[in-house]
């Protein structure tokens, strides 16, 4: 009878179930801003798709040019990607995700207030300059941030996740935002979120570098005795 109670009672750990990792506050607010960089650069491939038309009438852009409107910012955004994402391991992912994130939201701003084609061409440029720097720097930041095993898959399942609904809902909102407030509050929009992530990253995030660049900084051990020795 004891044999067969010892298969009624189980020990308690044997059923137990696997909780959701569950992430500190700090680390919650580090994947918020992380989050929400990617999210700004997802937004800002299709947020001026539906604002075109009344772009090239304000700017006095013909058709063909507009086209450049979305390749301006596509072009250095996609080229310059894996360059950043090297640099980032020499000389620091945070340093450079920084960079890029005041690049990206100066650049934002030179596109709400453009006068003429051009310098709305160039604020384009530069956004895609900006988000080469941040989209490599930031899945770096995330993945040295949080640990191998359920706390890291949770992080790019989230990141992931707000990367691809950033595409979907900038055409929606780029449309609702030129029928109220007009085409330039698509770009004033990144602008303040640049601003807002800048403001946020500094305190949370940490420097990190490839460990070769780190062992190759480090200062090189002093001889031994025994080596000096004749």
């Amino acid at each position: 009878m004891d044999h067969g109670n010892r298969h009624l009672h189980p020990h308690p750990g044997h059923h137990r179930c696997d909780a959701p990792p569950r992430l500190p506050g700090r680390a919650k607010l580090i994947l918020f801003v992380l989050c929400a960089a990617q999210f700004m650069v997802a937004l800002d491939f299709s947020v001026l798709n539906v604002a075109l038309p009344v772009l090239g009438e304000d700017l006095g852009m013909s058709r063909s040019a507009l086209q450049w409107a979305v390749t301006a910012f596509a072009l250095p955004s996609g080229g310059f990607l894996l360059l950043f994402g090297r640099t980032a391991d020499l000389f620091g992912r945070r340093k450079l995700f920084l960079t890029g994130l005041a690049v990206f939201g100066a650049a934002s701003l030179l596109a709400t207030f453009a006068w003429d084609p051009a310098s709305f061409l160039a604020g384009r440029a530069l956004q895609g300059l900006g988000a080469a720097a941040i989209v490599p720097t930031g899945m770096s930041l995330l993945t040295t941030t949080f640990p191998e095993g359920p706390q890291r898959d949770r992080a790019l399942g989230i990141s992931g996740t707000l990367l691809s609904l950033g595409f979907t809902v900038g055409m929606v909102l780029g449309g609702v935002m030129t029928d109220t407030l007009g085409w330039r509050s698509t770009m004033g929009l990144l602008a303040v979120g640049a601003v807002l992530v800048l403001v946020l990253a500094p305190g949370l995030l940490s420097e990190s570098r490839h460990p070769e660049r780190r062992a190759s900084t480090s200062p090189a051990p002093s001889p031994s005795p025994a080596v000096c020795s004749p």
